[in-house]
């Protein structure tokens, strides 16, 4: 019966957006935005500029997956992101009303709305890594040329043909605003800062500013190189214990969720009283905050190794 009216709720609010024109898309974007407090104090806008506030949690998780999406150029998936969340928070929803279950609801609604920005980062690990392949190999032809041509312009323009997305781009761009908008060389290589989120481009590029005004700094740029092959070198050797989680996370779930039938074939006793008494349905939603918690732990180890400046 719980289940009946859960679905007719469910009808009632598609038919309420489809009346009012709201789209699921648009509504959901604007579940993800950072919720916005009280109008904040001087005192607090003070401390704010001093002081950065650091994101935890679901914010920092979903902030996180939006620059991803920027970096691997989908940012404009974001909203089918938000919808595939929402979607998936009503399916665990259902899951934990069917299973007569009100303490897995909210687990299960969290955990669910979650799992596509998990998904996200998860599968961004080799993206990253593709990604400082292909720049310490852009870096290292265009610092070639540049410690011979002693110009900026013609090192990216004698090499751009032999780089590949998302690098490539980047550099288009330069060579686009340097010679067609803007001659400030300086400001054109500020305006590349940040766009491939990697501390080492982003201190390449301090370097080459710097070079512009004493051209004897350009020997500082093979050493900034380097680290992106310091940095291959220790991923490569320790990629098997960057995903050791992921197969002890994997087993241990197994394990946890293969008891439960287990039980039932064991002892049925024992499973009516996991499945239908308080004490039971209590202890399932915190089996169910653990694999949850397990997930979010999991992405966060394996992430892919960085320099951090």
């Amino acid at each position: 019966m719980t289940l009946v009216i859960l679905i007719a709720f469910l009808a009632m609010t598609a038919g309420g957006f489809l009346m009012f024109g709201v789209s699921l898309k648009d509504f959901s974007e604007t579940l993800a935005q950072p919720i916005q407090a009280r109008r904040p104090t001087m005192r607090v806008k003070i401390r704010d500029a001093t002081k950065k506030k650091k994101l935890k949690g679901i914010r920092l998780t979903i902030k996180e997956t939006r620059e991803v999406l920027e970096i691997t150029g989908r940012s404009t998936k974001f909203g089918l992101l938000c919808v595939a969340s929402l979607a998936l928070m009503v399916l665990g929803v259902i899951i934990a009303i069917s299973l007569n279950n009100l303490f897995m609801v909210p687990v299960m609604a969290v955990g669910f709305s979650l799992m596509p920005f998990w998904y996200i980062l998860f599968t961004s690990t080799a993206f990253k890594k593709n990604l400082n392949g292909e720049l310490e190999t852009a870096l290292s032809i265009i610092t070639t040329s540049y410690l011979r041509s002693e110009s900026i312009i013609t090192a990216v323009e004698e090499n751009v043909l032999y780089l590949n997305p998302p690098v490539v781009q980047v550099f288009e761009s330069f060579l686009a605003e340097s010679k067609l908008i803007n001659s400030n060389l300086r400001h054109a290589l500020e305006e590349l800062k940040g766009r491939l989120h990697n501390g080492i481009f982003d201190e390449w590029l301090d370097a080459v500013i710097a070079c512009q005004e004493d051209k004897t700094l350009k020997t500082s740029l093979i050493p900034i190189v380097n680290k992106l092959s310091d940095i291959r070198v220790v991923s490569a050797e320790l990629d098997y214990l960057l995903y050791e989680p992921v197969k002890e996370f994997v087993t241990m779930a197994v394990l946890l969720i293969g008891n439960i039938p287990l039980i039932y074939v064991l002892n049925k006793s024992w499973f009516h009283t996991l499945m239908h008494t308080t004490p039971g349905k209590a202890i399932l939603a915190v089996c169910a905050v653990a694999i949850f918690v397990s997930i979010a732990a999991v992405v966060r180890l394996t992430r892919p190794i960085e320099y951090k400046r």
